[in-house]
């Protein structure tokens, strides 16, 4: 089963989604991008600032595990929220360069890293220590889940099978955290297993349909129609 560390298929899926995702901007005129996102109180532009910044971001970890010496992704929340409006504001030419070129600077930070340097442990931006080797799977959550907030013609279906397991794998977990989680099953109508979500020995509510779908709705970005309600996952 593959796992959010193994290389040989995040790092594929990393540039898959950032491709995906630049010829979604590029359809994206000015005006395209002060409209609203499908995220509360965000435009297109802020969503693509935000993925430009979270690259810069992940950059940095990428270079704390090289050298060792502790590069947090952000200084505080306020530091990130401040990046993010300023890059809102950039024209259209400018904000398209700097999700291309940070996602590039990425990569390549990436391909520096030797083989014994993604086992370097870093912080999440909520201050959670995982191995470098997670930082492109945590770039693949921005840029195919962000791809579809731009509200553009993405959606759930274009993101690659693996992509979508694994996505159930870390929901569910984190779901699972939450005390006011519902017990649940998911089962895709699409994969051969199920996904156990919820805490205790209760009997789960069965939640079945597409893996698409599933993740859709348990990300909060699809309506859930007769299914629970659901806390946030992150």
């Amino acid at each position: 089963m593959t796992t959010r560390h193994d290389l040989d298929a995040t790092l594929p899926w990393m540039r898959e989604g950032t491709a995906h995702l630049l010829a979604v901007i590029d359809e994206l005129t000015d005006d395209d991008l002060r409209a609203p996102s499908s995220l509360p109180g965000w435009t297109r532009a802020h969503v693509v600032g935000h993925l430009a910044r979270n690259a810069e971001a992940l950059t940095r970890l990428a270079s704390w595990a090289r050298t060792g010496v502790e590069t947090p992704m952000y200084a505080d929340r306020e530091q990130r929220s401040r990046e993010i409006e300023r890059s809102a504001e950039l024209p259209r030419e400018t904000l398209r360069a700097e999700v291309a070129g940070t996602a590039a600077a990425l990569a390549e930070a990436l391909a520096e890293l030797a083989d014994a340097q993604w086992s370097a442990e870093v912080r999440s931006a909520l201050g959670r220590a995982v191995p470098a080797a997670e930082v492109p799977w945590m770039r693949i959550r921005e840029v195919w889940l962000h791809a579809v907030d731009l509200d553009a013609g993405a959606s759930f279906d274009d993101v690659p099978a693996g992509v979508l397991d694994l996505l159930l794998d870390d929901v569910s977990t984190a779901l699972s955290a939450k005390d006011d989680c519902p017990s649940l099953e998911l089962a895709p109508t699409d994969r051969s297993r199920t996904w156990r979500v919820g805490k205790g020995d209760a009997a789960p509510s069965i939640a079945a349909g597409p893996a698409a779908d599933l993740v859709g709705w348990l990300t909060g970005r699809l309506p859930g129609a007769d299914r629970p309600t659901l806390p946030r996952w992150l």
